[in-house]
């Protein structure tokens, strides 16, 4: 009875914030229009059937705000159809979609909580409608909402019992509404009646009256029902005949309002004050319209769940048939999958083997030039740099006897032959190495060799030896060719991980390295490359050259 106003207004409100508030924009869900109109025509089966509908439209859409307010509308139209049951599982679901910390939910979530909060007093649970009542006052954005919320928070502390606080609320509420308003006679209605069952002796009459007043001014047909029933109630004791007075004013009231619990309420009323005749009366309408709102409730309930199964039905078809037809599009997608894997392979093996084709061919090719450019290196080492050797020779020493010549053109030419056989013979390595640095010594030119015995070459590879043969002996070349100097030394050093020669000289030195390297130069720095060394070129500071290799000892092959 004292209810039924304010779901009216919400249903209006809800209305009014789905279709006209400028931040949502969205028009997508044609069924979640067709349910307000639905609504608005009275029409609430066919709304309920939309809302379903568009709450399954918005659940495809991942549109959670969406999903909240159908099922927010549909706990309205179940609560007014009597499924308070069905409705407060309904609400409860909403909560989950509405998301608290966005504040376009919020309006939604006050409304939802005040049906959850009016489901529970419906239901006796006075406590938990305490508890979303206030839930609906903190998510209010809307002073009038705010008062009813107020209003019906107040209610249920006076029918919990709670009558001292349920005062302290509706009297805090009473100035901030305005005077000669819907608001304020329904605060002065409800706070009235709260004093009169805290205090049985108070007089609640003014205040019931005043608000009467204020109800009749305004037409407030909701509004003069709750009165009536209120003053009715006070006078069944203390004046029956103002009693049967105000329960036949609330009875009329009702049946303009077509309102069957409220009806019904007036008739409890007026059978124990009415004469025996009247009372046989009233109970026979009671009866009829009690069984007739029980069969109206247990058909609504019946047939919202119907509507659920048959679309719940519709839906499962539905979704069975895209299944059906998902699987063949999938079955079909696989052979093209399949066809298109194999046709990769085919191509994969093709361009592999025609790269591998290329590869090998790259291979042989650069094989090739590996082996022009080794046997390039053993000539330039042993034959240029050997004929120039055994030049430096007859020059620093003019008696040498032809003998002796010819016993170093014979030992060019056996190293020369042995190339390609890929093998130098090292026989006696420390005294070759240590007569080769003395062949470059002259009057002119001397050459040192500070730390180099004979244990230097232990543990040092054949190969290794052989190339810093080469490698000492280009560098004494492009002493003896470029230098100049008059003083140059040798200095070896050894230990469990390098070995390292020093060459330092007194020479012009070499002005812009990296654009005067030469072939030897070079060759040099990759042989050096090769067998993971490294070699510096510096200058020295008193004038010449200094470079530094250093070799690791524990190399076995070059």
């Amino acid at each position: 009875m004292k209810n039924f106003p304010l779901l009216l207004f919400l249903c209006l409100l809800i209305i009014s914030c789905s279709k006209n508030s400028p931040k949502e924009k969205k028009e997508t869900n044609a069924f979640y229009e067709k349910a307000f109109d639905y609504k608005e025509e009275g029409k609430t089966d066919s709304s309920f059937l939309y809302f379903y509908k568009a709450k399954d439209v918005f659940f495809q859409q991942k549109d959670s705000f969406g999903i909240g307010k159908c099922l927010a509308n549909l706990a309205i139209i179940q609560e007014t159809k009597g499924d308070y049951f069905g409705s407060q599982e309904t609400g409860l679901s909403a909560l989950k979609y509405l998301n608290e910390n966005n504040t376009l939910n919020h309006t939604y979530l006050s409304i939802n909580y005040n049906t959850l909060g009016m489901l529970s007093s419906k239901l006796k649970d006075y406590k938990k409608a305490i508890e979303f009542y206030k839930k609906a006052i903190s998510f209010s954005q809307d002073s009038i909402n705010k008062n009813i919320y107020t209003t019906n928070l107040a209610n249920n502390y006076r029918r919990n019992k709670n009558y001292k606080t349920a005062i302290e609320i509706l009297s805090s509420s009473l100035p901030k509404a305005s005077e000669n308003s819907n608001s304020s006679s329904r605060i002065l209605d409800n706070l009235a009646l709260a004093k009169y069952l805290e205090n049985p002796n108070y007089n609640p009459v003014p205040e019931y009256q005043k608000a009467l007043k204020i109800r009749l001014n305004e037409k407030d047909n909701w509004g003069l029902n709750s009165t009536y029933a209120h003053l009715s109630d006070y006078y069944t004791e203390k004046e029956p005949d103002s009693a049967l007075f105000y329960a036949h004013k609330m009875y009329v009231v009702a049946k303009e309002l077509q309102s069957p619990d409220d009806q019904m309420e007036a008739l409890q009323k007026l059978i124990p004050l009415d004469n025996l005749q009247n009372s046989k009366k009233y109970f026979k309408i009671y009866q009829n319209l009690s069984d007739s709102v029980q069969t109206a409730r247990n058909k609504a309930k019946n047939q919202f769940a119907m509507i659920r199964y048959e679309t719940e039905k519709n839906k499962t078809s539905l979704l069975a048939a895209k299944a059906e037809s998902t699987e063949r599009q999938n079955h079909i997608i696989k052979q093209y999958i399949i066809m298109g894997v194999i046709i990769t392979i085919l191509i994969v093996l093709v361009l592999w083997f025609t790269k591998r084709q290329q590869r090998l061919q790259q291979e042989k090719l650069l094989e090739i030039k590996n082996t022009e450019l080794k046997y390039s290196k053993k000539v330039h080492d042993v034959v240029a740099n050997g004929l120039y050797h055994t030049m430096i020779e007859i020059e620093n020493q003019p008696d040498l006897d032809k003998e002796k010549i010819l016993n170093r053109i014979e030992k060019m030419y056996e190293e020369s032959r042995d190339i390609a056989h890929n093998r130098i013979p090292e026989k006696d390595f420390y005294s070759r190495f240590s007569m080769m640095i003395n062949s470059y010594s002259s009057q002119n030119q001397r050459i040192l060799a500070v730390g180099y015995q004979k244990d230097i070459w232990e543990n040092i590879s054949d190969n290794v030896q052989s190339e810093l043969y080469y490698i000492i002996r280009e560098i004494l070349v492009n002493m003896k060719k470029h230098s100049k100097a008059t003083l140059a030394s040798l200095k070896f050093e050894k230990n469990k991980k390098n070995i390292t020669i020093k060459y330092t000289d007194n020479g012009v030195g070499i002005h812009n390295l990296e654009n005067k390297k030469g072939t030897g130069i070079r060759n040099t720095e990759n042989r050096i490359e090769v067998m993971r060394g490294d070699i510096i070129f510096e200058k020295n500071p008193n004038g010449g050259l200094i470079i530094q290799i250093t070799i690791p000892t524990h190399l076995k092959y070059v």
